[in-house]
């Protein structure tokens, strides 16, 4: 049986943990950042919002399902810049699988280690904050890498404007980083989804919509100058708009709001947020690490979160502008915020077919 390679994990504040590598035996440098989810990791690793990262699974066993077939992955390839975990199975069994983990990083040509201090790891980054890392092979040397000084929307929106679904009713999806699920909930509904880059000025389309939706997507949302240019054009038409997670912060933006950078950001299937006025809550799947910081005139606090308070998300006092945080298509689940969708629908004066909640 061949050897593992061992590798390095080396933080920007010096400390140093060697691990044992089952991806790619590839250098390279991101933010070093973790998610707690217990499931989830195929859709967590084409998640678009976490390009630029090495991410760190929290969950100590991670690979013994395997990988499912790629219409099911969350975009067309591995997002992220590597990846920790605590123990990794390289036999998978379910009746869905492709493949091993180890097998599809390595084919996508991303590091991935297995280090055992992943619980100290998480606890750092919880007590200082997220920081800049690298996996380093030996022989190797690079330097550390601020992915957020990028325009990492560019880097992950589509670059062609394609159309899905055959509804009556068109929404343009704003593609920032989309996750697929988001098309997914969309044409479940009957509706037609016209996807578009990030910089696209929806309001020159020769095709007529009804509403607009603003995706996920990676990195400070200041760096998507063209999008909140072009969403503050829809704004002043009164077209409906829904945000989802970058797009909670670009809408906020575009309607005179600000962000910030949380210290460690929320990134897990179980975060806890609460309709404000409403006395519900939500368990909500979450990968960001930036926030809105001031809500925009006009509009006031949707939902805020159990944990620590942020803001979750904006809703126009009169306007059917709304955003959220959090994933309302739940890939993976849980499924508690799915009916975000059919809200701003009828509020855009949109009416949806029955579908089912999956």
């Amino acid at each position: 049986m061949k050897k593992n390679k061992t590798a390095k994990l080396i933080l920007k504040d010096g400390s140093i943990y060697e691990g044992k590598s089952f991806g790619a035996p590839r250098s390279l440098a991101g933010e070093t950042v973790f998610a707690t989810g217990m499931v989830g990791y195929p859709e967590a690793l084409t998640d678009p919002s976490f390009r630029g990262q090495i991410l760190i699974l929290t969950y100590p066993l991670v690979g013994n399902y395997g990988v499912p077939k790629k219409e099911l992955w969350e975009s067309e390839k591995i997002q992220v810049s590597g990846l920790i975990v605590c123990n990794y199975n390289d036999t998978p069994s379910h009746h869905v699988s492709e493949m091993s983990l180890g097998a599809w990083l390595k084919e996508q040509n991303v590091p991935a280690l297995e280090i055992k201090d992943t619980r100290e790891l998480t606890q750092k980054l919880r007590t200082k904050g997220v920081m800049l890392g690298k996996i380093q092979f030996e022989g190797k040397n690079i330097p550390f890498e601020d992915p957020d000084l990028r325009n990492l929307v560019s880097e992950v929106s589509t670059k062609k404007i394609s159309t899905t679904g055959s509804g009556r009713d068109t929404v343009v999806l704003i593609d920032c980083g989309a996750k697929r699920n988001i098309e997914r909930r969309l044409i479940a509904r009957g509706l037609k989804v016209v996807t578009v880059p990030w910089d696209t000025d929806v309001m020159k389309l020769k095709t007529p919509f009804r509403a607009v939706v603003i995706s996920n997507g990676p990195g400070d949302p200041m760096k998507a100058e063209a999008t909140i240019k072009n969403v503050k054009k829809v704004l002043a038409k009164k077209i409906p708009v829904l945000g989802i997670c970058l797009g909670n912060q670009i809408l906020a933006l575009a309607s005179g709001g600000n962000t910030y950078k949380l210290k460690y950001g929320h990134r897990s299937q179980n975060q806890p947020c609460v309709e404000s006025g409403a006395k519900k809550a939500y368990l909500t799947t979450q990968n960001h690490g930036f926030a809105v910081k001031k809500i925009p005139a006009g509009f006031r606090e949707w939902f805020y979160n159990a944990n620590d308070n942020t803001n979750e998300g904006i809703i126009h006092k009169n306007l059917p502008f709304m955003s959220v945080q959090f994933h309302p298509e739940s890939s993976p689940g849980p499924l508690d915020t799915d009916w975000v969708f059919d809200f701003f629908l009828r509020k855009a004066g949109i009416r949806a077919k029955k579908h089912k909640n999956e």
